[in-house]
């Protein structure tokens, strides 16, 4: 298959770039950034989806059958809504773009689960309720790919990655490895804590999954990208530290948390970018995060990857990492 995936040099992208080629498929990754792995170099196109004619003048060459769409800008830090142009502007280029595609069958857009805040459940793929300027973006770029469907000459569905894990990841989650790691985890006594998460080769699976599986199955429908069932927060953690040879994370009561939450709040304003706890952190941790995917397991089934092989696998990832960066 011929598959140009713009943001192929990120998190998700790198995996997917990699399990893609892996079976022969011939693929392009339109970033602004080199990719993370540098065994992909040779497919990487540098381009910003802001600027259209580069992205239509790529698009139009390469003329591709599939188009997965995750470039965009994903921190929380921006103070404006102006600061996500990619995650707005950047979906109207794409659809702009492959409207020159001859022979196209499929498009896939990335959103985000924080089109709604924490711990809420959406009622309908168009029921928002952002809390950050990067939530707001995103539910901008999901209603433009709505409000423009019938200019998209192919199958097309959106997928709202949830919290996703595993090698070449980054913040938050490779610090609350190496947290572990370094014994440094620490869980609020007494709480469960249930998560919709997802390891990264799951969600490419799924993805891949969403390709090739029958249009009706995915045509005009958003998912949630994430594992089933769900996973509880500190039976992971003490699976890390078990896999790893560390102790079992401390566990203290909450309102301890809190207290270093808010010195972590403190720190941020004066200059820390990344304490490593902050009020907002931590209620993202000690909410409860699940979400319906049923539409997922439809298309998926039984996933590749336990969650066991995922600690493995990112555990492996992160000593090779290592020995890397010392050398």
């Amino acid at each position: 298959m011929k598959i140009l995936i713009t943001g192929g040099s990120g998190f998700i992208g790198t995996n997917l770039v990699q399990s893609l080629t892996e079976k022969g498929n011939l693929v392009i990754n339109y970033d602004i950034n080199p990719p993370r792995n540098p065994s992909h170099d040779s497919l990487w196109v540098k381009g910003d989806v802001l600027d259209a004619n580069a992205l239509a003048s790529v698009v139009k060459d390469f003329n591709p059958e599939y188009f997965i769409h995750l470039a965009a800008r994903t921190d929380l830090g921006g103070k404006d809504i102006q600061e996500y142009s990619a995650n707005i502007t950047g979906v109207q280029n794409v659809i702009d773009t492959i409207q020159v595609c001859q022979s196209l069958e499929r498009v896939l857009f990335a959103s985000s689960r924080l089109v709604c805040r924490i711990g809420y459940t959406p009622k309908t793929d168009d029921d928002y309720c952002p809390t950050t300027f990067y939530g707001k973006s995103k539910v901008m770029g999901e209603r433009i790919v709505r409000e423009n469907a019938h200019k998209i000459p192919s199958t097309w569905a959106i997928f709202r990655p949830t919290s996703i894990w595993g090698p070449w990841f980054d913040t938050p989650y490779k610090e609350f490895f190496l947290s572990i790691l370094h014994s440094n985890y620490i869980h609020p006594k007494g709480h469960q804590i249930w998560k919709s998460f997802g390891y990264v080769g799951n969600s490419v699976y799924i993805i891949e999954k969403m390709l090739v599986c029958d249009s009706p199955l995915i045509h005009g429908k958003t998912f949630y990208l994430a594992d089933y069932p769900p996973l509880e927060v500190k039976q992971w953690a003490d699976l890390i530290a078990t896999k790893s040879h560390n102790k079992h994370p401390l566990e203290v009561p909450l309102i301890f948390l809190k207290l270093i939450a808010i010195l972590g709040d403190g720190l941020k304003v004066v200059g820390w970018k990344n304490p490593p706890l902050t009020s907002f952190r931590l209620s993202n941790l000690t909410t409860e995060m699940i979400y319906n995917t049923s539409l997922v397991e439809e298309i998926g089934g039984r996933l590749p990857y336990s969650i066991e092989d995922g600690v493995d696998l990112t555990l492996a990832w992160l000593k090779l990492q290592n020995k890397m960066e010392a050398a």
